[in-house]
C-alpha cells in the first residue's frame, strides 16, 4: 500500500532567488488566467470546450521561457481540476481568475530527472531554475520515501515555505475490534472533554494575542495606502496571523497524535460549525419582494469567537487521518443525539439540561450526579462503540 505525506519546510533564499520565485509565481498566475480567459471565449464564440495549454501563451510572452515549465503545466493541472469540480460539484462555483493581490502565492514543480534533491546533511533543496535553496530541515526523511513535488510558497509575512510530498510504502495492519474507545464532547472554550475526564484545555492563541493585533492593525489603519510603511506594517499584521496559526496547528497535532496512539476508536459529534459560528444567512426583504437582506441572523460573539479560535473542525481532520495511517476508525454521531440530555448510567432523558446554563444535573431516575460535558462525552463514546458493532454486523 502506497500513501502520501507531505513535508513542511521553512526556505531561505538569497536576492535573486526570491525574485525568481515572486516571478515564477506571476508566471503561472498568468498563464492560470491566459488560459481561463481562453475558455471563456471559445465556449462563448463557439458553443464548445477547448483546452488551451501554456505552450500557446509563449510567443505572446517571451518571459513565460524563462520560469520553471512545471509551474505553467500544473496551473493547467489546476484550472483543469477546477472546471471538473464545477461539473461536478453542484456547491462549487465557476472557476475564477487569479487576483495577485489576494490569495496564496504559490507555485508547484514535479520531480523528473533528477532535477529535485533534498540534501538531508546540508539542510538544502535543489530546484528547477532555482539551483540549491537552503532549507530548515527539522525532520529526518527516511531513504525510502519518493519525492514527488514541491510546492514554493510566499507567505503574507514575507517568509518563504517548501512544501515537499512524498510517497512511501506502508504496511496496513490488521483492523481489530476496538476495544479502548473515547468519546469527545465539544467545547468552545477548551475545544474538547472526553469521557476519560480529561478536558483539553485549549489556551486560547488567538485571544492572547488579541490585544496586539488590535495594536498593530490600528498603527496599519493610520499609514497610507501602498506606502513602504504601509507594506512593512501589513507583513507585521501578517506575521502575527502567522504565529498564531502555527501555535494552533501545533497544538492540535500533539492533541490528536496522543489521542490516535492511546485509544482504538474515537468518537465525535458531526456538528453544523458553520452554523455554530453564526454565518450569515441572506433571508427576504418585506419591502422588496424577490430581494434579500445582506445580514442575516447575527452570531453570539462570544462562541462564534471561541469556535474560529480553536478549530475544531481542523482537529477533526487532523485525528481522522492520523487514525486511519494506524487502520482505526474516528466514527461521527449523529448531530441530533442528545448527547447532553442523556443519563449514561441509565439512559433516562431530561429534556431540561437543553438550557446551555445547566453545568451539572442530577438524574430524577436514578439519583446520579453528571457534569454535563463528560456526560455527554461518555454517551458519544457508547453510541460510537454501538455504530462500530452495527457497522462490523
Amino acid at each position: 500500500m502506497r500513501d502520501h505525506i507531505a513535508v513542511k519546510f521553512r526556505a531561505y533564499p538569497t536576492m535573486s532567488q526570491a525574485r525568481l520565485i515572486d516571478r515564477t509565481i506571476g508566471c503561472a498566475r498568468l498563464v492560470y488566467n491566459l488560459m481561463l480567459e481562453t475558455r471563456i471565449a471559445h465556449y462563448q464564440t463557439f458553443w464548445e470546450g477547448c483546452n488551451p495549454t501554456p505552450a500557446m501563451f509563449k510567443d505572446a510572452f517571451p518571459f513565460l521561457r524563462e520560469v520553471d515549465s512545471f509551474a505553467l503545466c500544473n496551473a493547467q493541472l489546476a484550472l483543469s481540476r477546477a472546471f471538473k469540480r464545477f461539473f461536478e460539484d453542484k456547491d462549487a462555483g465557476y472557476p475564477k481568475y487569479k487576483s495577485k493581490h489576494y490569495g496564496r502565492k504559490t507555485y508547484t514543480t514535479n520531480l523528473s530527472h533528477d532535477n529535485i534533491r533534498l540534501d538531508g546533511k546540508a539542510r538544502r533543496l535543489k530546484l528547477p531554475k532555482l539551483g540549491w535553496l537552503a532549507v530548515r530541515q527539522h525532520k529526518r526523511i527516511p531513504e525510502s520515501w519518493n519525492l514527488k513535488s514541491v510546492t514554493v510558497e510566499h507567505c503574507p509575512s514575507g517568509r518563504y515555505v517548501a512544501t515537499v510530498l512524498f510517497e512511501r510504502d506502508t504496511q496496513t495492519p490488521e483492523r481489530t475490534e476496538p476495544a479502548n474507545i473515547v468519546g469527545l464532547d465539544y467545547a468552545s472554550h477548551g475545544l474538547y472533554v472526553s469521557s476519560d475526564g480529561e478536558r483539553a484545555d485549549y489556551p486560547g492563541f488567538y485571544r492572547n494575542m488579541e490585544a496586539r493585533l488590535s495594536r498593530e492593525q490600528r498603527k496599519l489603519s493610520r499609514m497610507v495606502k501602498g506606502s513602504a510603511n504601509w507594506r512593512k506594517q501589513c507583513e507585521r499584521v501578517a506575521r502575527i496571523y502567522e504565529k498564531i496559526s502555527n501555535q494552533r496547528h501545533d497544538y492540535q497535532h500533539k492533541k490528536a497524535n496522543v489521542l490516535a496512539g492511546t485509544y482504538d476508536a474515537v468518537a465525535v459529534e458531526s456538528l453544523n460549525l458553520k452554523g455554530m459560528a453564526g454565518k450569515p444567512k441572506p433571508k427576504p426583504d418585506p419591502d422588496h419582494p424577490g430581494a434579500y437582506l445582506r445580514n442575516g441572523r447575527k452570531a453570539k460573539s462570544g462562541l462564534a469567537k471561541s469556535l474560529m479560535d480553536n478549530g475544531y473542525g481542523m482537529f477533526c481532520t487532523l485525528l481522522e487521518y492520523k487514525l486511519a495511517r494506524q487502520c482505526k476508525p474516528l466514527v461521527r454521531v449523529d448531530r441530533c443525539f442528545p448527547s447532553s440530555q442523556l443519563c449514561h448510567e441509565c439512559g433516562y432523558r431530561n429534556p431540561q439540561v437543553k438550557d446551555l446554563s445547566i453545568r451539572e444535573w442530577t438524574c430524577p431516575s436514578c439519583g446520579a450526579w453528571h457534569d454535563r460535558d463528560v456526560n455527554a462525552a461518555k454517551n458519544i463514546r457508547d453510541e460510537g462503540r454501538r455504530l462500530i458493532e452495527r457497522h462490523d454486523s
